[in-house]
Parts: C-alpha cells; structure tokens; sequence
C-alpha cells in the first residue's frame, strides 16, 4: 500500500504517540503492580490502642491522648497487643519504668546511723530536793533576806525562830545537871536531841548555864529556793514548813521520744545533749528512768536522762537536742521509701529477674539516716523498687496478684 506524503507523516504520528502511551502505562502498572509489596516492607503496622489510663489511677480509662486523669496526669496509651502476663507479677516495659523514673536498690546488710535524735528540756532534778521545817511551835523573830529563785548554799540561814517549848526542856536539863547524876543527866540531854536541838546548841547550853529558845533555820542543801513561806512575826506549828530548796548538782534533762522508736531507748543506754547556749560543747549522761505514761497530745515518751551540773550552767527551762547512743548491731536495710506502709501490714515491691515486680510483705523494725531494718520477709541481695513502687502496687492490686507472705520463700 502506497501512502502519498502527507498521510505518511499523519501515520507517523500516531505511532509515536500509541508508543508514548504505551510506554506510559507500562510504567504505570510497573508502578502498580511494586506498590503494595514495597509499602509493606517500609510501613509499621500500626498498634491498636484500647484506651488510655494514668498508672497512678490504672481503673479510670479515657478515650483520648489529651486526656488528663483525676490525679491531674497525662495519659498513656493500653496497647490491645500488649504482652498477657505468664506469672505472679507485673509487667512494665522501658518507656513507662522512664516516665515513672523507676529506681531498684539491693537489700543489704550495715548498721544504722548510731544515734536517734530528739528535743528536750532541762529540769531540776526531784530527787535533790531539801526541807526547811520548824521542829516545835513558835513564832518567826527575823527573816533573813530571801526570796524565790535565790541561789543559796548549803547551811545558808533563812530565818530566826523563838521556841518557847525549847526553852523549857533546856531549863529542865540544866536543873537535872544540877543533881549530879550522870544517867539522869544523860536521859535528859538525849530528850533535847528528839526534840531537834543539835549537838551544839546542846553544848552551849550546858557550857553557859543559860537557856537559848531562839534558833536559826538553815537551808539543808545547796541550790534555788523554789518556795518560801515564812515572815516575821508568824505564828508556827511543829513540822510546818518553811522553804523548799531544789539542788542544781545535778539536772535531769526530759527527752521526748516519740513512741513508734519508743523500742530504742533502754534504761542505763548512754546520751548526750547539746545546746544552743553552748555551741561545740556536749553534755553527757545516761537514761535514768523511761516514764510509764505517754503523752496523749503528741504521742511520745518522757526519757529521763541526768547531767551533772558543773558550776550551774544548766538551767531548768533551757532546750537541749539529745542523740541516744545506738548498738551499731548489724541488720538487713533498705531505704526507708521502698516501704511501702498500709495500716495493717508494711510492703515492699520486689524486682523479680524476669523483669518483672511483685508485692511482698515484710516487717521491719528501726529506722534512721533515710534507710529501715527489715526484720523478716526479705533477704540480703534481693532487688526492691525505691521508687515508683507505688503505682506498681496499686497495679499489682487492680490486677489481683497476692502479696509474697513473710517466710514464702526468698
């Protein structure tokens, strides 16, 4: 077939173009047909989320990321592919155990910071406690001048008495030692002595020949007069008294300790104070007595402990810090925020080796420099979570998983 000029150009055309068009689509499929297998290979399944929850509050779910929990806390998602649990714990992948800022110690064994530290003040010390008295009724002729909170030293006078019935007796002996008998003179000069004349009034009478009815009242120790109830003038009775004088030797020093470390303290355990009147100095003593009754207000115990004090400095009243000396015995620790503390029992959550945490009942006795002593429920090496551990535990209590009983096996 013949094809003049100008249709042969027209024919060339098309074929160019059923050519481009081929090509074209040739591409396209091969395009198409590489499509899924690539996309595969390239893009993530994407995993589906059932809600999201905030730990802290795992039974309150919520249908968005934005969400904020009743705790006020961002939401994370629950995955529906998320691994079942294939054993008595809980399962916490790397992103969450970061975001809770997780942290496991190892129990271990080490002492306790020696010492429990606590607040107390200074007393006067009720043992050391002296009694002015009138040994017989008279009248007060003078008092010398005293007053309340005056520091006074042993034999110190505090008032003159005139005892009419002393005068008397002292006649009778006088005229018995007239007689010239000495077991009469004897049985009457040891009746002066019951009455409370001393040996040297005694003396004086027998030596002048006079009668002395006026005696002079001295304080029988050293230190404060807290009472003084006499005046000129006053009419006494026999035994009533006069003053009341408190001995400052020695101070009790009142520590108050609350009664949860009640079990530390023990009676003759050693002590020392310091306080802010004497910076760098340390006042020792020992536990005295450990009051029966605690302090319904502030739930502590009254330790009393005794310091000598050496020219007075320690004054009742003054505020002392007490540190009791500890018995530096070995015992299992961990830190006191791994314990998690219920009312009824105290846990702690365990770091188990497939990596995942389980609740385990522990109980625990001391405590001090940020670290408890456990008593049973756990042993030396075993991995407890320090923090976080809460949320763990209210996990593991959605979830059903049973506390690790003491002695169920370490």
């Amino acid at each position: 077939m013949m094809l003049n000029g100008k249709n042969a150009a027209r024919w060339g055309a098309g074929v160019m173009a059923l050519a481009l068009v081929a090509g074209g689509g040739g591409y396209w499929l091969g395009q198409r047909g590489g499509s899924p297998a690539t996309e595969a290979g390239s893009t993530q399944v994407e995993r589906k989320i059932l809600y999201w929850y905030d730990p802290m509050v795992p039974a309150e779910h919520y249908d968005n990321p934005n969400s904020l929990s009743s705790m006020g806390m961002k939401t994370i998602p629950k995955y529906a592919d998320a691994a079942p649990d294939t054993g008595p714990g809980v399962s916490v992948d790397a992103a969450a155990k970061q975001n809770l800022g997780m942290r496991v110690v190892a129990a271990e064994m080490g002492a306790l910071p020696s010492g429990l530290t606590v607040n107390g003040t200074i007393d006067f010390n009720q043992r050391d406690v002296g009694i002015a008295q009138a040994r017989s009724g008279g009248f007060v002729t003078r008092v010398y001048a005293r007053a309340p909170g005056d520091v006074i030293g042993a034999g110190a006078p505090i008032a003159d008495l005139q005892l009419p019935e002393w005068g008397g007796a002292q006649g009778e002996f006088l005229a018995v030692k007239r007689l010239g008998r000495p077991d009469l003179t004897a049985a009457s000069r040891q009746r002066l002595r019951l009455m409370g004349m001393s040996d040297t009034l005694i003396g004086e009478v027998e030596r002048t020949g006079r009668t002395n009815g006026t005696v002079t009242i001295r304080s029988p120790i050293g230190g404060v007069i807290q009472t003084l109830d006499v005046r000129p003038g006053m009419t006494l009775a026999a035994g009533q008294s006069l003053a009341q004088v408190s001995g400052i030797g020695t101070v009790w020093l009142n520590a108050a300790v609350p009664e949860a470390q009640a079990g530390l303290v023990r009676t003759g355990q050693g002590a020392s104070a310091t306080l802010a009147a004497f910076p760098g100095e340390t006042f020792a003593g020992r536990v005295a007595a450990i009051l029966p009754a605690a302090q319904a207000d502030s739930h502590t115990l009254t330790v009393r402990i005794e310091l000598v004090n050496r020219g007075g400095r320690l004054r009742p009243g003054m505020f002392a810090q007490v540190i009791f000396a500890g018995d530096g015995k070995p015992a299992l620790l961990v830190p006191s925020e791994a314990v998690i503390r219920t009312g009824a029992r105290a846990l702690v959550m365990l770091a188990l080796p497939d990596g995942r945490y389980r609740p385990a009942e522990v109980r625990i006795g001391r405590e001090g420099g940020g670290r408890t002593e456990v008593l049973a429920g756990l042993a030396a090496g075993e991995k407890v979570v320090s923090s976080g551990q809460f949320l763990l535990d209210s996990e593991a209590s959605l979830t059903g998983i049973a506390a690790r009983p003491i002695g169920g096996g370490q």
